[in-house]
C-alpha cells in the first residue's frame, strides 16, 4: 500500500464498518466518556471475546462506576461479576490494587499520561494507549495484534513487533487518522482480514493491499 492510498482505504473502511460489532471499548467511551470506564473495559477485554467483556462491564459498572466505590467491593464480588473474562481471578485482584493507587496517588483520577497508565497493574501500551486516545481523546495510536498484522499485510509499514507497529505509524500515518484507526482495524481485522486465511474474495480494499504473508485465501 503506497503513502497515498491510506486516505482512500480508511474511507472504505468507514463505510464497511457499519456492518460489523463496536469494539467494546469504544461502546463504553461513547456511553460515558469516562476515562475509568474505559480502562476497566480495557482490562477486562484482554483476551476476551467482546461480547463476554460487554457483559461482564455492564455487571461491574452496576456495582461501582468509580474508583473509589469500586475499591471498596471485596475481591469475590468483583470476580463474580467480572466473570468469565480471561484470567477473571487476576483481573479482578488487579482493579482493587488499581481502584487503591488511583485513590492514593491521582486523587481518583485516571493519569492521561501514557508513562504513568503504564505503572498500573495490568496495563500495557495498548490499553495506556485506549485510554489515553479514547478516553481523553489525546492525540495516540493504539496498536494491538489486528493493528499490527493488517499495517503490514496491507504493506504500509514492515516491523515485527507491535511496538515497532506503534512507532512506523507515528511517523507516518496522517495524524487525523490515529484515534480511530485502531476502531476501523480491530472489526476488519475480527470479520475479513482474519490471521488465517482472510477472505480476500470479500474484501474491498484487495487493490490497495500487497498481502504480505497471506498464503492462503477465502
Amino acid at each position: 500500500m503506497r503513502n497515498e492510498e491510506i486516505h482512500a482505504a480508511l474511507r472504505i473502511l468507514r463505510r464497511e464498518v457499519r456492518q460489523w460489532q463496536e469494539p467494546v471499548v469504544g461502546v463504553v467511551a461513547k456511553e460515558s466518556r469516562d476515562p475509568f470506564r474505559v480502562l476497566i473495559a480495557c482490562l477486562l477485554s484482554l483476551r476476551t471475546k467482546d461480547r463476554t467483556t460487554a457483559e461482564a462491564s455492564r455487571r461491574l459498572f452496576a456495582r461501582a462506576a468509580d474508583p473509589s466505590s469500586m475499591g471498596k467491593l471485596p475481591l469475590p464480588d468483583i470476580q463474580q461479576a467480572i466473570y468469565p473474562v480471561g484470567f477473571y481471578r487476576t483481573k479482578a485482584k488487579q482493579i482493587h490494587e488499581i481502584c487503591a493507587r488511583l485513590i492514593r496517588d491521582y486523587d481518583g483520577r485516571v493519569p492521561d499520561s501514557i508513562d504513568e497508565l503504564l505503572t498500573l497493574p495490568g496495563v500495557g501500551r495498548k490499553t495506556a494507549n485506549l485510554v489515553v486516545t479514547v478516553g481523553y481523546q489525546k492525540p495516540g495510536i493504539c496498536v494491538d495484534i489486528h493493528v499490527h498484522r493488517i499495517s503490514n499485510r496491507w504493506g504500509y509499514v514492515k516491523t515485527k513487533t507491535p511496538e515497532q507497529t506503534e512507532q512506523a505509524l507515528c511517523r507516518k500515518l496522517p495524524a487525523k487518522y490515529w484515534i480511530t484507526y485502531n476502531d476501523l482495524l480491530v472489526p476488519f481485522g475480527q470479520n475479513i482480514c482474519q490471521p488465517v486465511s482472510p477472505y480476500c474474495s470479500r474484501c474491498k480494499l484487495t487493490k490497495y493491499c500487497d498481502r504480505v504473508g497471506v498464503t492462503r485465501s477465502r
